[in-house]
């Protein structure tokens, strides 16, 4: 160990090493870009076939000893209702269609809000992530709160925003996301909660399956709480203000 040590210490020797390590770096560097540009030109016209959250849901089933569910059943956005795809804009992003990824204004009244927040020492963290930044997330990344995870998710939103048209990143989106226990993407979601198609769902169904996404672990489509049922009526009135990307 000394020896080596020693050898590191020499000058030709460690130019040599520090090449190496910045030579290491760059490619995995740009292995990892061109990796990010190949996965998101791909699922630009393929569909997704799982989600990082999918394997960790499995996962915490199997030590908890529940079952494993998994309930995915990919639609294109024509064979969704027109309903579903205005409430999803009108909860979870509804200046979707004028920003390129992230929305400045949400994210500043986000931030004040947690600070007034976190002065009276109560009330809940409020997000501003856009369906684009929320499409990252699911696709590619973990859930969590940790830098290094939102900067990838700022990285991935951006070349989505880049190669992306609206329209599909909306039809990703609602087929990924999460809805209940193993129930994922707004097909299943349809099938299990309302027994019929995404197609086929009234605008108040469409409203309640949305209505939950801020926590469908907690929040019940099939025992819907007052918020629940508060947060639909809210979707409800906002539709008509909603326009669906061509």
């Amino acid at each position: 160990m000394r020896d080596f040590v020693r050898q590191l210490t020499r000058p030709s020797l460690r130019r040599v090493f520090l090449q190496r390590v910045l030579v290491g770096a760059a490619a995995g560097f740009f292995g990892f870009v061109a990796l990010c540009l190949i996965s998101v030109g791909l699922y630009a016209v393929l569909p997704v076939p799982t989600t990082p959250l999918v394997g960790i849901r499995i996962v915490e089933a199997s030590f908890s000893g529940r079952p494993i569910r998994v309930s995915r059943d990919w639609v294109s956005v024509e064979n969704m209702a027109p309903s579903l795809l205005k409430a999803a804009i009108a909860s979870e992003d509804f200046h979707f269609n004028e920003h390129r990824g992230f929305d400045f204004d949400a994210i500043e009244k986000a931030r004040k809000a947690n600070e007034r927040a976190e002065l009276r020492g109560r009330g809940r963290i409020r997000g501003a992530s856009t369906i684009s930044q929320q499409t990252a997330k699911n696709v590619f990344l973990w859930p969590g709160r940790t830098w290094l995870r939102k900067g990838l998710e700022a990285w991935l939103t951006v070349l989505i925003e880049a190669t992306w048209p609206k329209r599909r990143i909306l039809e990703v989106y609602l087929n990924v996301i999460e809805f209940g226990d193993g129930v994922y993407g707004v097909e299943a979601a349809s099938r299990r909660f309302f027994r019929k198609s995404a197609k086929s769902l009234t605008s108040s169904e469409a409203a309640l399956l949305i209505a939950v996404l801020p926590n469908p672990r907690k929040l019940l489509v099939d025992h819907p709480s007052a918020y629940v049922r508060y947060r639909q009526t809210s979707i409800l009135r906002r539709l008509s203000y909603v326009d669906v990307p061509e």
